[in-house]
């Protein structure tokens, strides 16, 4: 019986493209904080905390002049499980694609990737782009509204219904 060496160089070759997928994954290195001093940042920040699950930074990254601010981190952590979408660490990756300031608004574009398990040759990579608008107060970008991972009540008229 002889051996195919063709087919024995097709079967290392795949072998060699998933262990070193596997390495690029693994030495990623982890998101960190950006400075606090741009809206850029802390868009940046506000949802890396939300993925972190660091609600208590994430809150403070909120505008207090929203409709319906969340009056205390309780409030904020029960509204954002109950009714915010959910950020996943490790199917999503978000990054800062830009900014625009006028006046004390500035609008950050922020792209969003989402991965998911798929067959062999499909990427099963969705993106899409949303924006964050957050204004100076008091010396400090606050967030006043995202197009996602955004409680939608905090903006409403009607405020947040209780959860159930």
């Amino acid at each position: 019986m002889k051996t195919d060496r063709f087919l024995i160089g097709i079967v290392a070759g795949i072998g060699v493209l998933v262990v070193a997928a596997l390495a690029l994954a693994l030495v990623r290195p982890a998101p960190t904080y950006a400075p606090d001093d741009t809206a850029a940042g802390v868009a940046h920040n506000y949802f890396l905390a939300l993925q972190k699950g660091d609600y208590a930074r994430a809150y403070g990254y909120l505008s207090p002049s929203l409709l319906h601010y969340p009056q205390s981190l309780e409030t904020f952590v029960s509204d954002v499980r109950h009714y915010g979408q959910r950020l996943e660490a490790e199917s999503v990756s978000l990054e800062v694609v830009g900014a625009q300031t006028t006046g004390s608004l500035t609008q950050v574009t922020i792209r969003e990737t989402r991965f998911s398990g798929g067959g062999l040759f499909d990427s099963n990579e969705y993106t899409n782009t949303f924006q964050v608008e957050l204004r100076q107060q008091a010396g400090a970008w606050k967030i006043t509204r995202s197009d996602s991972y955004w409680v939608w009540c905090w903006t409403n008229a009607g405020g947040c219904p209780a959860p159930k």
